[in-house]
This record gives C-alpha cells, structure tokens and sequence, in this order.
C-alpha cells in the first residue's frame, strides 16, 4: 500500500506538465499583445507626443520581461519538478537550463517582479498629471513592498544556504 502511495505521489508530478504547456499560451497571448501595440504605435508615429510614446515603449518593455519571466517559469518549473527536458545536441540550448534549483527561480521570479514593478511605476510617473496623490502612494508603497520582499527572500535564501 505504502509503495502504491509513493508511486502515485511521485507521478502525479506530471499533472504540472499541463500547466507548464498553458504558459507557454500566455505567452502567445503576450506576443499578440505585443504586435498589435507595435502596430499602434507605428500607425500614429507622426502623430503621437514624445511621452506618449515613451509610455508605449514601456509598455513593450513591461509585455517583454513577463513573457520572460513566463518562460523562465514554464522551462525551470518543468525541469525542476517534472522531468528534465530532452534537448538535442544539435538544438540551441539556453545557459541556464537545467542550471536552476528552485531557490534560485524564486528570486529570479522576485527580481523581474521588481523590475516589472518599476517598470509599471515609471509609466505612473510619466503620467504623474493624470494621478491622483492618494493612488501614487499606493503605487510606490506597494512597489516598496515588493523590493523589500525580494530584498528579504535573498537575504533569508542566504542564510539557509549557511
């Protein structure tokens, strides 16, 4: 019966297989968004004041570092708690593939939270006009929030490792 339980527990690790392939939707989701905020801009580029546009370009940018971070989750996790990916020999391999435990995916996960997170309140900031002060706060605290919580978790990821 014991091993029966093991059995079942070790492979139901392949229920997190689906999930993994979901992800990999959302960042075809991302990269629709992307274009068509490409495309929009391109349409008005004679038209569009200079701040409006570097709003749009950090949007790009913010839409480009979550699809990272969708990838990194979807690969690392797959690898980490599913089963190592069969990557040919002759296939391009990225460097830190299979390089990642799950304590060094935390913090990347936080680090490109904070740097979305930046990214997200600089647009606040270009925008500063149409924001309320009490909203702005909000924005920076729960910002604060996130780089103290980053700042926190590799700090206690480092003592762990002592």
């Amino acid at each position: 019966m014991e091993k029966l339980i093991e059995q079942t527990m070790y492979r139901s690790r392949w229920l997190l297989a689906p999930i993994y392939l979901g992800l990999s939707l959302a960042v075809v989701a991302l990269a629709i968004m992307f274009f068509k905020e490409t495309f929009h801009l391109l349409a008005h580029i004679f038209t569009i004041k200079e701040a409006d546009m570097v709003l749009v370009v950090l949007s790009l940018i913010d839409i480009a570092m979550v699809g990272g971070l969708l990838v990194m989750v979807m690969m690392s996790g797959y690898e980490n708690f599913v089963s190592q990916l069969d990557i040919g020999d002759d296939e391009e391999k990225l460097n830190w593939l299979g390089k990642m435990d799950s304590s060094s995916l935390k913090a990347k996960i936080a680090a490109s939270i904070v740097a979305i997170s930046s990214i997200h309140l600089l647009k606040i900031f270009m925008a500063v006009e149409r924001t309320d002060d009490t909203k702005l706060m909000w924005y920076v605290i729960i910002h604060l929030t996130f780089v103290l919580s980053a700042f926190l978790m590799g700090y206690l990821d480092k003592l762990t490792k002592h």
